[in-house]
């Protein structure tokens, strides 16, 4: 299948995790909207030059998630943000077995180090360590372009142990910005970082089309959305069927956001082989993404929406309970035996 995003591109990532969601959301494929200028002289003395570092290493993430009304309740905007000296290290190593198209089979692969690494570090590849990241101030931060339920088109976020959040007292509705409007995140600046300002454009919802999903051996998977007014966004797509017993492997992949992708048939088989779990899905989400470049590195702002799905796999019966499993059990990774 040939690729709809460019390889650079889909290698590129809008550093969609640190450690507020799993979410490393790990880098994947990135459309940037440019940020802004710098925010004037909102800083004090004390700030430090303004001299870009590396914008490869991503310090910092600002995300702005559309959560989908469920029946347990209304549907809510989330914007949370951290800022830190380094990048978050990873604990498992993702290796590249297959490719097609945009989509991707990586395999985890965890890394050995001899003198274990201690609670302050992880072994991120053979006897190498790497310290977790301090959380840093950026001084106050305001954003725009984001509605509370008040009306109003703008708040100051509050800072807790330096991760930046929402204040108790203002809710986001669903959606709390109209598609293609702009999002704007800007750091007054601190001692420890100069002022700086995210942009990304606001997104509609993502609508999965709710067609069921079956995965089988030789047989490609289609999956559909509906396709957005504006351009310039991208869908990420993450299927890992076997997470509930300890992840054996995913497909990732990163493309345009035209309506559709497809996994081919050969890195469906190959997932499959690796083995299954209980109650398998599959997570598309899309995403508009704006970027600074600070001393520290990489600052991304991401605005998401996000969809998961059940998946069905032939002869695969999940379960919580062996009550579920007619007379079998239902072992540890939620499948009856």
């Amino acid at each position: 299948m040939r690729s709809k995003t460019p390889h650079a591109q889909r290698l590129a990532g809008p550093g969609l995790a640190l450690a507020l969601a799993s979410i490393s959301l790990a880098a994947c494929g990135t459309s940037a909207t440019p940020a802004d200028a710098a925010v004037g002289d909102a800083a004090d003395a004390a700030t430090p030059s303004d001299a870009a570092g590396d914008p490869d290493v991503v310090v910092g993430n600002f995300q702005v998630q559309l959560v989908a009304p469920t029946d347990a309740g209304a549907g809510y905007t989330s914007v949370v943000g951290r800022v830190q000296d380094g990048p978050t290290p990873a604990q498992l190593v993702w290796e590249e077995r297959a490719v097609d198209g945009d989509c991707r089979l990586l395999v985890p692969r965890v890394p050995f180090c001899a003198t274990p690494c201690g609670g302050s570090a992880v072994c991120v590849e053979n006897d190498t360590c790497r310290p977790y990241p301090t959380a840093q101030s950026v001084g106050a931060v305001r954003v725009t372009g984001i509605r509370t339920a008040a009306g109003e088109a703008a708040y100051e976020m509050v800072s807790v142990a330096n991760a930046y959040q929402t204040p108790g007292g203002v809710m986001l509705p669903f959606p709390a910005f109209a598609e293609g409007d702009a999002v704007r995140i800007a750091a007054a600046g601190s001692a420890w970082a100069a002022p700086f300002t995210l942009e990304a454009r606001g997104i509609a919802p993502l609508a999965l089309a709710a067609s069921p999903l079956r995965l089988e051996a030789g047989v490609a998977l289609a999956l559909a959305w509906t396709a957005p007014a504006q351009s310039g966004q991208s869908v990420r797509v993450h299927l890992d069927i076997s997470h509930h017993g300890g992840t054996k492997g995913k497909v990732q992949c990163i493309t345009a956001d035209d309506g559709s992708v497809t996994i081919g048939a050969d890195l469906i088989t190959r997932l499959l082989a690796l083995g299954v779990a209980g109650y398998p899905t599959i997570v598309v989400t899309r995403y508009a993404t704006g970027s600074s470049v600070i001393r520290a590195g990489r600052v991304d702002l991401t605005v998401s929406s996000e969809v998961e799905a059940p998946v069905e796999v032939p002869n695969l019966r999940s379960c919580t309970s062996d009550t579920e499993c007619d007379g079998g059990m239902c072992r540890d990774d939620l499948t009856c035996s």
